[in-house]
């Protein structure tokens, strides 16, 4: 890439469109606009993924950074609120329990606060975790607001995955991004630096660029056809590399959680929006093939199918480098963790995030592409830890599926947090702080791994003491989730879609 005068900008070539390469767009657009010039190619013949529709937390600072309206996102994406996902038959069949968004109890700098309930529970009373959490209470009797008694809800969303790219899109394009209409068919390289200097079009047409982002999806047009960048594939650890899907009519008033379901071979989601169920089972092949997957899933529906099914192909792990010479991967491009927490979109926006930190206003740029691909890796690897965490931990024996994941070498890294959980009740943050350690005490819990002893500092509290602390906490969550509207209530006077009924 050329070094340019402070008048010129730099040219930027987004290749796809979809969530990954609108959001891009409207994030580069929309805080480094001046400095750049931006074009996205994409083609309306070629379809996205666009069933990936829950979320978590981090997407509401992501969308005030770029000054996204709410309500408006929310009614044009016919949006509910989330706050966790309800697991059903993970660690057993008719095992249940909730990951929520909140905070477990209160917090102290010695011990963590389920430490303190285990030392209640060790003396006879404290009741279920669970009882400690707002958003997990409010979860549960179907409850939503902002804030209540001056306390903020920490809340995600349930969203049209299509919709959100044709927001994003208007925005984006009301900015100043240029979107061109085609198919890539070659990507041209400096024959010396290996850089990318052009992607040509189906018909001819050369689109020239300082600078790439591939978005192409699986496909990975760009980094991975042309740049040759290979993939790290993590089926050993994690099986799944299917998915069917098929969106329903909604049968009742939408619940401010996701659904994962466990089956023999793989999990079932359900994701409620305004106007529709969004369903689909995430199945490994191994185990499973497709047309018992499909049937698996229509033998599940929670109410009737009001589109076509459609099957997914994919292969989870990730690109050895995201980064490479004079291209970003941002996207499926960059890898694939299947969507059991819902990361997708946020690892979307932290990569988006990372480039604009580190984007290459100058012709040397090697070290901020090095950098670029550490923290990548550092956060990617967490994500898959929780999640072989979700498999991994459970007592299921009824399926060749579950006896794989039981009985599965697992990554150090994650070895050792469940050791320590295991022996000391001890837990700390993922190194990128995407999972707290609410999160993962929920999980481990959740999946029925349960410590053999845990930290002293209860102790240090007379019985009485400790069991009125713990009272006063779930006396506390009951009168504010009392309190709170119902979830489709609040939805009809914050950001119904034009025409939506409860």
């Amino acid at each position: 890439m050329t070094p340019h005068p402070n008048e010129q900008k730099c040219a930027v070539v987004i290749a796809g469109g979809g969530t990954a390469g609108w959001l891009t767009a409207f994030s580069l657009v929309s805080r480094l606009g001046p400095l750049l010039d931006i074009t996205l190619i994409e083609s309306d013949a070629i379809g996205t993924v666009g069933v990936g529709e829950a979320t978590i937390p981090t997407m509401r600072t992501f969308h005030r950074l770029l000054g996204i309206d709410e309500k408006e996102f929310m009614a044009q994406t016919q949006a509910t609120f989330k706050l966790g996902i309800q697991f059903d038959n993970w660690a057993n069949q008719g095992d249940r329990y909730i990951h929520s968004f909140g905070e477990i109890g209160q917090r102290s700098w010695m011990a963590e606060f389920h430490e303190f309930w285990l030392e209640a529970k060790a003396q006879g009373f404290g009741g279920e975790l669970s009882d400690y959490c707002l958003e997990l209470q409010a979860a549960q009797a179907q409850k939503f607001c902002l804030e209540v008694d001056k306390r903020p809800v920490n809340y995600a969303y349930h969203l049209n995955a299509t919709a959100y790219a044709a927001y994003l899109r208007k925005k984006a394009e009301g900015a100043g991004v240029k979107r061109i209409e085609g198919k890539i068919a070659h990507t041209a390289l400096d024959a010396v630096s290996g850089n990318i200097e052009a992607v040509q079009l189906e018909g001819g047409r050369l689109v020239e660029g300082d600078f790439f982002i591939d978005c192409t999806g699986f496909h990975g047009l760009l980094i991975g056809k042309a740049l040759g960048v290979g993939y790290e594939d993590w089926s050993h650890w994690l099986a799944a590399d299917r998915a069917v899907a098929v969106q329903t009519e909604l049968t009742s008033a939408p619940v401010p959680y996701t659904k994962s379901i466990a089956h023999p071979a793989g999990w079932q989601w359900q994701i409620p929006l305004q106007h529709r169920m969004g369903n689909g089972l995430v199945y490994s092949s191994r185990f499973m093939d497709a047309q018992q997957a499909q049937d698996v899933l229509l033998d599940n529906l929670p109410g009737a199918p009001v589109a076509d099914v459609r099957h997914l192909a994919f292969k989870t792990g990730r690109r050895h480098k995201a980064w490479h010479k004079n291209c970003v991967a941002i996207g499926l491009s960059s890898g694939f963790l299947e969507p059991l927490e819902s990361t997708s979109i946020h690892l979307i926006t932290t990569a988006i995030l990372r480039l604009m930190k580190l984007f290459p206003f100058g012709n040397e740029y090697t070290q901020q592409a090095a950098r670029f691909n550490a923290e990548t890796s550092f956060e990617v690897e967490a994500v898959r830890d929780f999640i072989i965490l979700h498999y991994h931990a459970t007592q299921r024996t009824d399926s060749d599926f579950w006896n794989f994941y039981r009985m599965l070498d697992i990554p150090d890294s994650l070895r050792h947090r469940m050791q320590l959980f295991s022996e000391n009740a001890y837990v700390w943050p993922d190194e990128v702080g995407l999972f707290r350690t609410d999160s993962w005490v929920q999980v481990m819990l959740g999946q029925g791994l349960y410590p053999k002893q845990h930290h002293g500092a209860g102790r240090l509290l007379d019985q009485h003491g400790l069991e009125q602390q713990l009272a006063n906490i779930r006396q506390a969550i009951q009168k504010m989730v009392t309190k709170m509207p119902q979830h489709h209530d609040f939805i009809t006077q914050y950001c119904a879609t034009d025409g939506w009924e409860r």
